[in-house]
């Protein structure tokens, strides 16, 4: 072999050699800086239940009655509610995160309905992730609905409810009608639908 051969031989096994060192550099790289994700938040990770009872105590505890305030209701009826849908709504702790108590559920869930914050703004109220949040939102509708369907009347199942919503219909539905309200005189007219 010629020395012309050599040389040209050993400059192509050095540059394969750096091109593949230099590849498997960059792949080292980016799996070094790639960003890492976490499952929790780190303000979802220091919740636990004891934080999230306190933070409930702490309203209900209040004299100026904030508590009412903040769920619309009073604490025997929030009491009462919690007792009606806590078999519905009650998750069991897991060894990987504890359970949402049945207060907390319930809290948010008539915090939503009362003043349609979005899960967003409920997320950083509550210290629960806004994915949770919509799943714990509709579950606890439908046991409340479950719980509570003794307690509602459900119109027009018989001959007398079914007439007296007829007359209203109709009533309303006439073309046009007068009404008085603090001495003044409105002609309500029927909207073309």
């Amino acid at each position: 072999m010629d020395v012309e051969a050599l040389a040209a031989a050993a400059i192509y096994l050095f540059s394969t050699y750096n091109y593949f060192l230099n590849v498997y550099k960059k792949k080292v790289i980016k799996r070094k800086w790639r960003r890492r994700r976490w499952w929790m938040l780190t303000i979802h990770r220091n919740r636990t239940k004891q934080t999230m009872d306190n933070q409930l105590a702490e309203m209900l505890a209040e004299p100026s009655g904030e508590f009412d305030n903040f769920v619309r209701m009073s604490n025997s009826d929030f009491e009462f509610l919690i007792q009606k849908v806590s078999p519905i709504v009650a998750k069991q702790d897991t060894d990987w995160r504890e359970a949402i108590p049945v207060k907390i559920r319930l809290a948010l869930t008539l915090r939503y309905l009362a003043t349609g914050d979005s899960f967003r703004s409920l997320h950083y109220l509550f210290k629960v992730s806004s994915q949770l949040i919509s799943r714990i939102v509709p579950e606890v509708c439908l046991a409340l609905n479950e719980a509570l369907k003794d307690f509602v009347k459900d119109w027009g199942r018989n001959k007398e409810e079914k007439q007296w919503i007829e007359d209203g219909k109709t009533m309303w539905n006439k073309c046009s009608k007068r009404m008085w309200d603090d001495r003044k005189y409105f002609v309500l007219q029927k909207t073309k639908a």
